[in-house]
């Protein structure tokens, strides 16, 4: 691994492959989504171990309401144990929680986990965990627009504005975007946001995205020149 200046400050992650790992197995495809939590919790581990600032992961996207509803409800009750039981392990690796997006339409038992953890670890200083839930790209910015022209009537808006007006205005752009399972798309993910980060796509299965697999993508990070358009 190269030194730790050359490690990004904000990874994200779209985590794709859960259902054909399960399907590979013969497992229903909740048995893959199971499996791809333990890898959120490795790559946790991991930007704690290197002091990684920030970690974002695309949990949902707005296009996966499309999914078979015990699919979708499975999902959810996943996430509400989840969060229940890594609490505890969050505040003792000093590990804030933030979670993104469309909030509105989720049951009323997760957003009450969801405002819990997020309350509970809002002081710690450690790695940022973002999870995008209910999230899409075109949303976003449809959204940051439409927030800007009602409280900004008549005024034109700027980029500026756009970054401050998105959900994600607190977050620093993601350096490195990884995306597993062979997909090479972002798949309307952060689509202003990744206007100038490096891309890195593996063929690894998100429930075998483990510690070994995430040190190559910062390795292979570390290794790339970014000019945002300069010489």
């Amino acid at each position: 691994m190269e030194q730790m200046s050359t490690l990004p400050t904000h990874v994200s992650i779209i985590m794709d492959g859960n259902g054909r790992w399960a399907k590979r197995l013969g497992k229903d495809r909740l048995e893959g989504h199971k499996e791809g939590i333990e890898s959120v919790r490795a790559c946790i581990e991991l930007c704690v171990e290197l002091k990684i600032k920030y970690l974002s992961i695309f949990a949902f996207s707005t296009e996966n309401w499309g999914r078979p509803t015990a699919e979708i409800e499975g999902l959810w009750a996943l996430m509400i144990k989840a969060l229940r039981a890594e609490l505890k392990t969050m505040m003792k690796n000093n590990v804030r929680l933030v979670i993104l997006g469309d909030l509105s339409q989720l049951g009323e038992e997760l957003r009450a986990e969801i405002d819990h953890c997020m309350t509970e670890s809002k002081n710690n200083t450690g790695t940022t965990v973002i999870v995008l839930l209910n999230y899409s790209g075109k949303w976003d910015i449809v959204q940051a627009a439409n927030r800007f022209i009602k409280e900004n009537p008549g005024k034109e808006m700027t980029a500026e504005d756009v970054d401050n007006y998105l959900i994600t205005a607190q977050v620093p752009d993601p350096d490195l975007l990884i995306r597993t399972s062979g997909e090479q798309r972002i798949s309307n993910y952060m689509l202003w946001q990744c206007a100038y980060t490096e891309f890195y796509f593996t063929e690894t299965l998100w429930p075998d995205f483990r510690k070994s697999e995430f040190r190559l993508a910062l390795d292979a990070f570390s290794h790339r020149e970014r000019r945002y358009g300069k010489v």
